[in-house]
């Protein structure tokens, strides 16, 4: 397990791990800004991981899938958005039933097109392509690591860097900071509230639609019944862990993947498959009590500098 925990294809298996969750990270990141409690990325990336299969399968075209899958995840988004800002229906719910309608929903369709509920492997999908990046791939080590991943994986690292400049360096961005930590000060200033959070969500759910499309087009050839497993969830605790900063969030993400390619790798020590299960949400839980220890010590901290300046 050391041996294998030191080589380079566990950084490579690293990587390949967290890319799905490095993509939820980043939409959980713009859906923080805005302050909205969103928990529907499993919906978004079931949606689109089937959506980008069924695209790809009779169009036999990249990039009609692709397309199919992010409009199918954007229909998620765009009714999450919907119903919780212009119905104000309760976010967490709402999460919870679009969720449950992207697992049970997929199947459905899936069974509809192929007679089977397992999965699409019946249909004659495409896969992005897996990219050797020229002279790199030939330096030593170096290349073992950066080159040979899919396509997307190199979308995701690049999504930390346009989500950091949307955020922080673009008009909108501010806008959807501003909703977010004070919508009432914002609407003062003519800031449409509603429209603004609504568009952060549409980005948001484009984002993690990506992280679908990998599942089904990158990491697997095909979809199959509920494959997310739960990585919306843990990109959702990757952004809380990195408090809504991209380059932390991306952090943690990789930390989520590490995990999960030991509780994979774990499996052929003859451990129970339960292992690689728990694994992410048992790092999740050590990094909480970290986290709210360290909370709570600031805390103190600050009770401590305001009473003594209160006794002077």
């Amino acid at each position: 397990m050391l041996d294998y925990i030191f080589s380079l294809e566990f950084i490579f298996a690293v990587i390949r791990m967290g890319t799905p969750i490095l993509f939820v990270g980043m939409a959980a990141v713009i859906g923080a800004k805005a302050d909205i409690l969103c928990i529907a990325y499993e919906g978004m990336m079931l949606f689109a991981a089937l959506g980008g299969v069924i695209g790809s399968a009779y169009s036999q075209n990249l990039a009609v899938g692709a397309i199919v899958g992010l409009l199918a995840g954007l229909v998620i988004a765009a009714i999450f958005a919907y119903f919780v800002l212009y119905l104000d229906t309760k976010p967490l719910l709402t999460g919870l039933a679009l969720n449950t309608l992207g697992t049970g929903g997929t199947v459905y369709v899936v069974y509809l097109l192929t007679g089977m509920k397992l999965d699409t492997s019946s249909l004659a999908s495409l896969r992005f392509p897996t990219i050797h990046i020229p002279v790199i791939k030939d330096i030593p080590v170096i290349g073992s690591i950066i080159s040979g991943h899919n396509l997307l994986s190199y979308v995701a690292f690049i999504m930390v860097i346009v989500v950091w400049y949307l955020v922080f360096k673009t008009r909108l961005g501010l806008r959807i900071r501003a909703v977010g930590e004070d919508p009432a000060a914002a609407a003062s200033v003519g800031i449409n509230v509603r429209r603004t959070k609504f568009i952060a969500l549409l980005i948001s759910g484009l984002i993690a639609s990506m992280g679908g499309l990998f599942m089904s087009m990158g990491y697997m050839p095909y979809f199959t019944n509920n494959m997310t497993a739960g990585r919306g969830f843990i990109g959702i605790a990757a952004q809380n862990l990195g408090r809504g900063n991209p380059i932390i969030t991306m952090i943690y993400t990789l930390i989520f993947g590490a995990s999960m390619a030991i509780g994979n790798t774990a499996q052929s020590f003859r451990l129970p498959s339960q292992f690689a299960s728990m694994m992410p949400y048992l790092i999740t839980l050590i990094g909480l009590v970290v986290i709210g220890a360290r909370n709570k010590k600031n805390e103190r901290r600050l009770h401590e500098s305001i009473s003594r300046k209160s006794k002077v």
